[in-house]
């Protein structure tokens, strides 16, 4: 049996309801449209915000960490480059010292001497300029991955001493001299090509863990995305929806006014 009440409007309580829901939901999806992120707030979603702000701040260290090291390889190309510059002073040394172990040489064994000697001490400042007057390493951070997050990397000394071509050691003042120089010589292009190694293997290792860390900024990126960002086409959808919604709901308020309006006929 049907209930005529001009005290409470059923209909128009049911509308309101509806369209305070479709409010809310237009509402959330214009927020997504003018932001373009589907969570705006914890309450969207509690739970996949707090996986994207993890994989946001993975992103943020390893975006960091890269540039660490990056900035690692240019200091390993410095004493890459010094390194090429030690191993030519060694080819002079050893051009010199051939000349002097010559036994048909008539020029003067003391100025050969001198350029060699000045040949090594040039050695060992530019060893010290680039950092090659000790044994060095150090750990580049590039995420937070734990003892696998950082790249361990060491090399060597370079300066003559090092080498073994001092002044104490070695000369050119005699052929006898020359000959035992020029081994010596030998000796130390080989040490150098030990240091020289272990800074291209470093600058190699370097290379291929920024390689990793710039795939998994670029994978990470889209994992939060997935999460964190709007589908732009859903949420235009959702918009037409709304609005319909809206209207049909206004409409249907006004007609749950309307009849309880009507009720009033019965008293005339």
């Amino acid at each position: 049996m049907a209930n005529f009440s001009v005290v409470n409007n059923i209909g128009s309580v049911n509308a309101q309801a509806e369209l305070a829901r479709t409010n809310f939901g237009l509402q959330r999806t214009l927020a997504r449209l003018s932001s373009g992120l589907r969570i705006n707030s914890s309450g969207d979603d509690a739970a996949g915000l707090a996986v994207a702000n993890k994989f946001r701040s993975d992103v943020a260290i390893l975006t960091v960490g890269v540039r660490n090291a990056n900035d690692a390889v240019s200091k390993l190309q410095i004493v890459d480059g010094a390194l090429n510059n030690i191993s030519n002073l060694l080819d002079r040394a050893a051009t010199l010292a051939t000349q002097s172990a010559s036994g048909a040489f008539d020029g003067s064994r003391t100025v050969l001497d001198n350029e060699f000697q000045n040949v090594l001490d040039e050695i060992t400042r530019e060893a010290g300029i680039a950092g090659l007057n000790a044994s060095t390493s150090y750990s580049v951070y590039i995420s937070n991955d734990g003892s696998n997050g950082t790249v361990s990397v060491s090399f060597g000394q370079a300066t003559a001493s090092a080498l073994g071509v001092t002044a104490s050691t070695v000369n050119i003042t005699n052929a006898t001299a020359a000959q035992s120089a020029i081994t010596s010589i030998s000796s130390a292009i080989t040490s150098l090509g030990t240091v020289q190694g272990q800074v291209g293997s470093a600058e190699n290792r370097l290379q291929y863990a920024i390689s990793l860390a710039q795939s998994q900024v670029v994978n990470k990126t889209a994992a939060e995305s997935g999460i964190r960002d709007a589908n732009i086409a859903e949420e235009s959808a959702n918009l037409t929806r709304y609005n319909i919604l809206t209207q049909s709901g206004l409409a249907a308020l006004a007609q749950a006014s309307q009849s309880a309006a009507s009720v009033l006929s019965l008293l005339r």
